[in-house]
């Protein structure tokens, strides 16, 4: 039931924000085993968020399991954990605090498909709960595995009843979830068949930043903003995603992946919901969801022709990253010399609702540019009255500018008079910074998403029927990639904004890319 109050505001149980309880999460005693324990995502990212967390006594009792391949004991796997953390965060590392931590470290060698070493996981699974105060068997299970390695895994642990019942499990899996739609599917197909929903959550790093979590905050507490956020005042939408980097030692799965399915089929389709969605009735994580997913329906399929006109590939050549000389992607290691893999992406979208029609959404992403950023712009219509003369002809339009990374800022870029000037406009940029405001450390997003999965908070991960939908846009891509092979690759050197086309795509529609 809901009315309006004298201000006009509607009074609704879901809108109300000073008498619904937020919902209240405990931290509970938990083993997390890795699949993939001694890799390099849990070496680089998890070992290390967990130490953070722990240093910063945000721990229950605890402990971290790691389970691979390379023969190891406890105390070998907790030295190889310490290196790691003293090679990779130097700043964070305290021997006092490391003496403490690594008591909470454990390993177990073996191989995914055997089943026998499953038995050896449910024992020490055990013998480590006993441990604990009341016994308690929380295990979050996380798939630190190649892609492949998934279904396997989460057979043998459905098959030994380490799912459900006694154990009360959750499981993180790793993007990329499948190789299209259909491997998608039935890789839900099979999680579903070992665990519930509410036990799944499926992450994407880029969630667990505080810049993309705040565009919903920027966008549903600013009037000023959200009035505006239509298809009635944005002339276009950017998101552009760049990487100094190469591909480092990810040769075959590059080879397998390309950048499609690495970064527009999760992160970047990401932002588009959060840029897109329309506020959702409460912060929960089923109502956000849902707002991202009508997102993600919405977008307009691509025919091939569309994708022949309105898509832009490209391959990076050798060239010069901060004065240093780099290779070709064909170049790099474990990768075929005439590989026709894109590392460039380019693109135009449009989303059919009232919001957003016939808005452009552009999308950029390669390896190798010019510098290392992540960016949200809107590109805001230009007046169609002239009232300064001649001199402002080339006036600059509004620009609200969102940093992902790697300065978190948002900026606002509008006109001014110069100086004794006659009728001159000038453009400037009112700049909001995090780190100028907040005085606080950036802490990565891993700390946060293991944070909220040992809670139980879903609502920075992604469901199963998003993961679907976004597949669902990007397939048709693949599939006229995959059948015409390109033209001219490489058609871009390491340091450049990509291949000529991309910029092409929007000067012939009398736009530019807003990040440079």
């Amino acid at each position: 039931m809901k009315s309006w109050d004298e201000t006009g505001v509607i009074d609704s149980r879901f809108l109300q924000t000073c008498d619904i309880q937020a919902d209240e999460f405990r931290l509970e005693p938990f083993i997390m085993v890795i699949f993939g324990g001694g890799g390099d995502l849990s070496r680089r990212k998890l070992v290390p968020a967990i130490y953070h967390l722990f240093k910063e006594r945000e721990m229950p009792d605890f402990a971290v399991l790691g389970f691979g391949k390379p023969s190891a004991e406890d105390g070998q796997y907790r030295e190889i954990m310490r290196q790691s953390l003293r090679a990779f965060d130097t700043e964070a590392y305290d021997e006092a605090e490391w003496e403490e931590f690594g008591k909470h470290l454990f390993y177990l060698s073996g191989v995914f498909e055997k089943e026998g070493n499953y038995r050896d996981l449910q024992e020490k699974i055990d013998r480590i709960a006993d441990t604990f105060t009341g016994g308690a068997k929380n295990v979050i299970y996380y798939l630190a595995v190649p892609p492949r390695e998934a279904p396997v895994i989460v057979g043998k642990l459905k098959k030994f009843n380490l799912c459900r019942g006694t154990y009360r499990a959750r499981i993180i899996v790793e993007k990329p979830f499948g190789h299209d739609l259909q491997s998608a599917q039935e890789l839900n197909r099979i999680l579903d068949d070992a665990f519930d929903e509410d036990q799944i959550y499926r992450i994407d790093h880029y969630l667990g930043k505080d810049p993309v979590q705040n565009i919903i905050f920027f966008r549903f507490s600013n009037t000023i903003f959200e009035e505006i956020w239509n298809r009635r005042y944005i002339d276009n939408v950017q998101i552009t995603v760049a990487e100094e980097i190469g591909i480092d030692n990810r040769g075959a799965f590059y080879e397998s992946a390309g950048v499609i399915r690495d970064i527009v089929q999760n992160h970047i389709m990401q932002l588009f919901g959060l840029v897109a969605m329309e506020a959702p009735i409460a912060f929960k994580a089923s109502f956000i969801w849902e707002e991202r997913l009508k997102v993600f329906r919405s977008i307009r399929s691509m025919s091939e022709e569309y994708v022949r006109e309105f898509t832009v590939r490209g391959q990076y050549a050798q060239g010069w990253i901060r004065g240093e000389r780099v290779p070709g992607y064909r170049e790099e290691e474990r990768v075929f010399p005439l590989s026709n893999t894109a590392t460039f992406f380019a693109g135009k979208f449009y989303v059919d609702n009232l919001r957003w029609a016939g808005v452009p959404f552009y999308i950029r992403t390669g390896k190798r540019m010019a510098r290392r950023v992540t960016e949200i712009c809107l590109q805001f219509k230009q007046l169609p009255l002239r009232l300064f003369g001649r001199t402002c002809d080339v006036a600059e339009p509004n620009i609200l500018i969102l940093t992902i990374q790697p300065d978190e800022k948002i900026a606002l870029r509008f006109g001014v008079k110069f100086p004794y000037s006659e009728n001159q406009l000038y453009p400037v940029s009112m700049v909001f910074s995090y780190k100028e405001v907040f005085k606080t450390k950036i802490h990565p997003p891993y700390e946060r998403l293991l944070m909220d999965c040992m809670k139980g908070d879903q609502t920075l991960f992604v469901r199963e029927d998003a993961v679907e939908e976004m597949w669902s846009i990007v397939d048709p891509i693949i599939s006229v990639w995959e059948s015409e092979p390109p033209d001219g690759f490489p058609n871009y050197k390491a340091g450049e904004w990509g291949p000529p086309a991309a910029q092409h795509l929007l000067e012939r529609e009398n736009r530019r890319w807003l990040t440079e």
